[in-house]
Parts: C-alpha cells; structure tokens; sequence
C-alpha cells in the first residue's frame, strides 16, 4: 500500500495540532532562573517537592531549569532553587519544622502583599514566592511541606 505526499502531510498536520491542543491544555509558567541553578543538588531538591501545597495549589509546569510552581498560572507560588545565599540580616527568620522532622530556616520578606521565603544558611539556597494573590486567601502555613525537599541542601547556619 502506498501513501500519497497529501495523505502524510495531513496526517502530519493532525498529529501537530493535536500536541498543540495537548500542550495548550497544560499552561508554562515563565520563572526566572536563578544564577546557580545548575548545582545538581537543585535537581534533587525540584524533585522531591509535593504535588500539591494543598487545595488549589496543585504543581504547574515552568521554563526555567530548578524551578516550580503550584496554584494558578498567573498568581502562581513559585520556587526557584540556586539564587543568591543570603548573609546576615537584620530580617525575620523563622525555623520551620516539617511534618517529617527537618527543621529549615527561612528570611520571611512581605513586600507589598507579596511574600518570599529565602532559605537561611543553606547551599544551594532556595527561594518560594508567594503572590499577593495567595498570601490574601490562605495562611502560608504550606512551607512546611518544602522541608523534606529543600532539607536536601546543605546546612551550614541556622537563625538565631
């Protein structure tokens, strides 16, 4: 049996705009990568997150390598893994026990009803943030879910 040029080309057409229907079903959200976002400890990190950070903030695609995100496209909460470790501050810090028993210290940041969480002695460190959207609606109470993931980084200082 032989296929005529027009036959594939249509075939073709049809497998292309059905990944494109496919992938327009599951929305990108563009993250910034962060500058030491190629440490391989990052990877893990990514990896070991929940799918969810609970009712409405189930995981989302990005674009940037180390990074994720859960909730909505457009007021998504997003982390990024490998930015700028912080030195000292005079800024909150909290040390936050996980359900599983890590303990991980976060510089809490509130900037106009947005939030950022920034790991506090940590290597790579790692940052969550929390869109005003959010942060309106609900507690920031999830954090606690990141620690088994984000405990993966290397402690070398911890709030005082």
């Amino acid at each position: 049996m032989h296929h005529r040029p027009a036959d594939r080309a249509a075939a073709t057409t049809a497998v292309v705009g059905l990944l494109a229907t496919l992938t327009a079903c599951a929305p990108t959200v563009p993250v910034q990568v962060a500058p030491y976002a190629t440490d391989p400890v990052c990877a893990s990190v990514v990896l070991a997150l929940p799918e969810s950070l609970g009712e409405g903030l189930d995981r989302l695609d990005t674009d940037a390598q180390a990074t994720t995100a859960w909730g909505a496209p457009r007021a998504a909460v997003v982390l990024r893994c490998g930015v700028e470790p912080l030195g000292p501050t005079t800024d909150r810090c909290e040390s936050v026990t996980t359900p599983r028993g890590p303990t991980v210290d976060w510089v809490v940041v509130e900037d106009d009803g947005d939030w950022t969480f920034t790991t506090y002695g940590r290597v790579p460190a790692v940052e969550l943030h929390v869109p005003r959207e959010v942060a309106a609606t609900r507690a920031t109470s999830f954090v606690d879910l990141l620690g088994p993931g984000v405990a993966l980084t290397v402690q070398e200082r911890e709030c005082l």
